[in-house]
């Protein structure tokens, strides 16, 4: 861990990789090649990362505000302003995660409070009807977007609401984003102390003040696995198509689930060990030789469809739909681990950060990861957590806008 007094020296040059001036120095604008669209400053701010499975949304809403922006301020902009922070949820399945809201930050030289909001990129539809409804259009003419959705609903967006999409880079927004919000949010990072341990097991807070280099394993509806050197240093590495999309694939397919809440309730509530083959149910205890203990996964759903534990239909009947959310959770959580490791391993790095929201509202594979970590690397490596996941990307883009689309 480094030591605390580098936070502001690190603050400094994150900043400043972000555009912002730094003490004796002049910022430098980002350049781009396409049409200006509104002013930098213009009202309201919005970063959005459009998501295979998940659509996140940031709204920055200004606490600084003279009596002179007071008075201009037009009525539309007043109601849109109290419609999002007034509210938890919009209709069915548009969530704002109070708990993860952000005070007295400061954005593009402006202070005030940063809200996180999600939806299901599958209600696109429904969320543009109501950016409509509520007179966004008339406000916003570009509204800061990343992830595949931004190329996917650009035209979506410039038909239904008259708003162009400045886009930006993922990878890029993701990194920006996960460097600002940790060092302004001072409880940002943790890790899992005895994470098998259910009566010992406590989230830690960890101090990435000094963070470089390190491994950044980002779990959305797939995987990416990037190697960051510095603020603007990092390359992919690996990746992997089994991620969160997988896992919610998967359940609602085994189980007949609709959301990722359900399916991650579902396993809660379930025993993956009665599916999957463990190393005892071939050898009868520990693996000595090569230090497999007895209740490690040898064969992810290999007790339901072959010959093994699992191999009468009387036997399969008896597995519950938990229990196959469980071992899907576990299958797609041991993958990740797995990559990572081995990345890890190869990148001679041995902070491995894991944020996306497939880790939302999922202490279970949080804490499996952990335990991979710690137990392969003998404790060298630290599987390490963020807590505002999978937000970085729709705040990095906010974050990189300077008034033109790119």
């Amino acid at each position: 861990m480094g030591p605390h007094s580098c936070k502001d020296c690190l603050h400094a040059r994150i900043m400043a990789s972000n555009g912002y001036p730094t003490a004796g120095s002049a910022a430098k604008p980002l350049v781009h090649h396409s049409p200006p669209c509104e002013s930098v400053n213009s009202m309201p701010w919005f970063g959005m990362d459009i998501g295979g499975t998940l659509s996140k949304l940031v709204y920055f809403e200004p606490k600084d505000r003279t009596r002179d922006e007071a008075d201009a301020e037009v009525e539309t902009l007043k109601n849109i302003r109290r419609y999002l922070v007034k509210n938890s949820s919009y209709g069915k399945t548009g969530h704002r995660d109070t708990h993860l809201q952000m005070d007295n930050v400061s954005i593009r030289g402006r202070r005030g409070t940063l809200h996180f909001i999600r939806f299901p990129t599958s209600e696109m539809g429904n969320f543009l009807a109501l950016a409509k409804s509520k007179g966004m259009a008339n406000l916003v003419t570009t509204v800061c977007a990343t992830g595949g959705g931004a190329f996917k609903f650009e035209e979506n967006f410039k038909r239904e609401v008259n708003m162009s999409l400045a886009k930006f880079d993922e990878l890029d927004s993701l990194i920006r984003g996960m460097l600002y919000i940790e060092t302004t949010n001072p409880h940002e990072c943790y890790y899992w102390l005895h994470p098998t341990c259910d009566i010992r097991c406590r989230k830690v807070p960890f101090d990435f003040s000094e963070p470089y280099p390190f491994l950044v394993v980002n779990v959305g509806s797939g995987v990416s696995v990037l190697a960051v050197y510095g603020p603007n240093s990092y390359k992919r590495i690996s990746g992997t198509s089994l991620g969160g999309g997988t896992f919610l694939g998967l359940c609602c397919l085994l189980t007949g689930c609709n959301t990722f809440e359900e399916a991650i309730d579902l396993a809660t509530g379930g025993d993956n060990t009665r599916v999957d083959k463990l190393i005892k149910d071939i050898y009868g205890g520990d693996y000595d030789r090569f230090g497999l203990p007895g209740d490690l996964v040898a064969s992810s759903f290999l007790g339901v469809y072959s010959f093994g534990q699992m191999n009468s239909k009387e036997r399969r009947n008896a597995v519950s739909k938990e229990d196959l959310a469980r071992a899907t959770l576990v299958t797609i959580t041991n993958n990740i681990g797995s990559i990572a490791r081995m990345c890890a391993v190869n990148e001679k790095i041995d902070r491995v950060v894991f944020v996306g929201n497939f880790l939302r509202v999922n202490p279970i594979s949080m804490k499996l990861l952990a335990s991979a970590m710690d137990y392969w690397s003998k404790d060298t490596m630290k599987a390490l957590f963020l807590e505002h996941e999978g937000y970085f990307g729709a705040v990095g883009c906010l974050l990189q806008f300077n008034g033109n689309t790119s």
